[in-house]
């Protein structure tokens, strides 16, 4: 084994040994434990942010730079599910619409 295996795998022994310490804090106590009211609201908006950090950037960047036409069959996607979510409430709908419009875009006319 070389240095550079060696250090790769005591990074790996670091961070699993660090994972499973942090997350066995809350096994490790014996008497309950609650949130701060004001973390357990936080919380609540927890998925949505994490959820638009993700696809917001993916609809309007192509490889880090923002999208600069209006020919992008993503953008359209993104309206009709958006549109298909606020009629309907259901993400099946959502996702079946934005794919409705953006498969013959993206395909057809090869935005």
């Amino acid at each position: 084994m070389n240095n550079t295996d060696l250090s790769t795998l005591a990074i790996i022994v670091g961070l699993a040994l660090v994972t499973v310490l942090t997350r066995s804090f809350f096994f490790i106590s014996s008497k309950s434990w609650q949130l701060p009211h004001w973390a357990q609201r936080g919380l609540q908006y927890a998925p949505i942010a994490a959820l638009s950090a993700v696809v917001v950037p993916e609809i309007v960047t192509v490889q880090g730079v923002f999208v600069t036409t209006w020919q992008d069959a993503r953008l359209f996607a993104a309206v009709a599910g958006a549109g298909c979510y606020f009629w309907r409430r259901d993400v099946l709908v959502t996702i079946l619409g934005g794919m409705a419009v953006y498969l013959p875009l993206h395909l057809g006319l090869g935005w």
